[in-house]
């Protein structure tokens, strides 16, 4: 049975408001801290620490985006405030250039700087990528203090400009509220746009993001160049409201408070941002009564921090968040009717994949040797064989995981045997994972909705928000999962979890569908509930190639069976033919 037959057509998710009605009271807010931050009186000391905090916050900005969303480090962003600050204090001094010519040129720069260290980097992960940031960091500094003939050196840059309709500190530091609010607001949107749900994908699960159509490379860079750019910003801002700079306020130690500021007040959001920026410049400033006692005012300062991150680990306002999530029941997801339609492109006749002479050899491991698969359209075929015959790592070549050592792959047609894993996504193929690859910090629906985004998906509209989350609330009912499309992957068992990441890959409308060990760790039970989904989703002509090793799902479900041994095809055809073969018997199924 069809889910058309199972689903009634009811009314289309309503369509959401205009962001600036939604969003109404942040902007209202936003408002009335600049008119305050224009009409309020400071002294001087005063509006120094507004100063400060305003735009060290949106140099942190930068933090949330790269670490907070992407899950990158980056250890150089006192750099690229360096970048922005000394664009502006050379520019208005030594060049006499327009403050906002030197403005955008510190952004430019430090998009550039960010931009090239990250397509240089960020190939590499882990504590390799924060070594190279640090020695970054350190080459700018050494920099800014060595070439006295470009940055004056440890002198400095004095008299610095600002521009001509904020001259007084007061109309400034009104000015860098504003900027504070607009940069704000956008990071704050960030994780609900596309790119800010592949940055999220990638922090959460590379691979999984991949395979569904996310160029994790470029997220990567993207992530990096914005974090750079808002570091420029809060540097070229800072120089403006200073009127002096030099080298030891771009330091690696100033990288280091960076870091600990978004870590303090939750790296994931601007708000935890701009509250871990407050507290660390004003943390001193409570503790100055304290500096009479030699390292008294340091030891209380250091334990303050250690003790608010280690017993609040997503820092502060993570912390509120996360218990106010405890207290809220999150909302059901609204009832659809919308049944998930699967319309296959179809451009390579009657074969939708053809694999010839595929080897993948590991050293002198061969472990995939010379095979040819040939999957027809329409049906569902499956990859069987012994433990370490190559299955699995069939799936990785066909999919770009690994990169074939020989052989050639036709997908629909087209030649994706050299293609990265998200331009095979983009060419059609859809695939799921023997241990389950879901991106654990977002609900169900978001991620399905990174499925539904897959470029080339013909049923969803690009850019149409209504149209992604009706799309991957149809491909969640059809598993059965509708009703739960708001809770978070976390509170789902292994089954149902597998069941998403089914609907997942048909969100995103795949020509060929690889489904890798569905059936590993369900119960009978479960079991026979996916044997029923893959009838039904085979009913809507989608393409299925298959690899499990329950015998009883593979011979009722597939229609044509490929058998792997030692990496080598030893028989390939008929269904119950291929199982009551010699050779198969003797390898993989056995003797009574």
């Amino acid at each position: 049975m069809s889910s058309t037959d199972q689903i009634q057509p009811v009314a289309a998710l309503p369509r959401p408001k205009p962001l600036l009605l939604r969003h109404a009271p942040y902007f209202i807010a936003a408002a009335a801290l600049v008119f305050l931050a224009a009409s309020m009186r400071f002294d001087g000391y005063i509006l120094n620490i507004l100063m400060q905090a305003t735009t060290f916050a949106i140099a942190v900005f930068g933090l949330s985006v790269v670490l907070g969303l992407c899950g990158q480090i980056n250890l150089a962003q006192a750099a690229f405030f360096g970048f922005g600050a000394y664009a502006v204090g050379l520019g208005t001094t030594d060049y006499q250039l327009n403050y906002w010519i030197c403005l955008f040129g510190g952004c430019i720069m430090a998009l550039v700087a960010g931009a090239v260290l990250g397509l240089s980097t960020l190939r590499l992960g882990g504590h390799y990528l924060a070594m190279v940031t640090i020695s970054f960091q350190q080459i700018v500094t050494l920099v800014m203090i060595n070439a006295i003939w470009l940055t004056k050196g440890p002198d400095g840059v004095s008299r610095i400009g600002r521009p001509s309709l904020f001259t007084s500190s007061q109309s400034y530091l009104a000015f860098c509220v504003a900027v504070l609010a607009i940069v704000g607001y956008m990071v704050w949107h960030l994780p609900d746009t596309r790119l800010g749900r592949a940055m999220r994908a990638v922090r959460d699960n590379e691979l999984a993001a991949g395979v569904n159509g996310i160029d994790v490379f470029r997220t990567k860079v993207t992530a990096f160049a914005i974090s750079a750019v808002l570091g420029g910003l809060g540097g070229g801002l800072f120089a403006g409201g200073f009127a002096y700079i030099s080298p030891d306020q771009f330091s690696f130690a100033e990288s280091i408070v960076f870091l600990t500021m978004s870590l303090l007040g939750g790296v994931a959001s601007p708000i935890g941002s701009a509250i871990g920026t407050g507290l660390l410049i004003l943390i001193p400033e409570w503790l100055r009564f304290l500096k009479s006692v030699p390292g008294l005012y340091l030891a209380i300062y250091g334990l303050s921090v250690i003790l608010i991150i280690r017993f609040m680990p997503d820092g502060i306002w993570g912390f509120v968040t996360a218990a106010y999530d405890r207290i809220r029941a999150r909302k059901p997801a609204p009832a659809i009717g919308i049944p998930l339609v699967l319309k296959p492109a179809a451009t390579g006749g009657d074969m939708v994949l053809e694999v010839t002479g595929l080897s993948k050899h590991f050293g002198g491991l061969k472990a995939v040797d010379q095979v040819d698969i040939a999957v027809h359209r329409g049906g569902v075929h499956a990859l069987i064989g012994p433990n370490g015959s190559g299955k699995t790592t069939t799936l990785n070549v066909l999919s770009g995981l690994y990169e074939a050592t020989a052989g050639k792959v036709l997908l629909d047609g087209t030649d994706v045997t050299t293609m990265p894993p998200h331009l095979r996504t983009a060419a059609g193929l859809g695939r799921t994972f023997q241990n389950i690859r879901l991106f654990r910090s977002m609900t169900a629906l978001e991620n399905v909705v990174i499925g539904a985004e897959r470029p080339g998906n013909t049923m969803v509209g690009r850019g149409d928000a209504t149209a992604l989350t009706e799309r991957a609330l149809a491909a969640l009912t059809f598993v059965g999962l509708g009703p739960r499309a708001n809770e978070l992957i976390t509170s789902f068992s292994y089954g149902h979890q597998r069941l998403i990441e089914i609907a997942r890959a048909l969100a995103a409308n795949p020509t060929l569908l690889l489904l890798d060990e569905p059936a590993a760790g369900l119960n009978s039970s479960e079991k026979l509930e996916l044997h029923e989904l893959l009838k039904r989703i085979a009913a809507q002509g989608l393409t299925i190639l298959i690899i499990d090793h329950d015998m009883t799902l593979v011979s009722e479900a597939a229609q044509h069976i490929t058998v792997l041994n030692f990496g080598r095809r030893i028989a390939d055809g008929e269904s119950m033919a291929v199982l009551r073969h010699p050779d198969v018997v003797s390898a993989y199924l056995g003797t009574d």
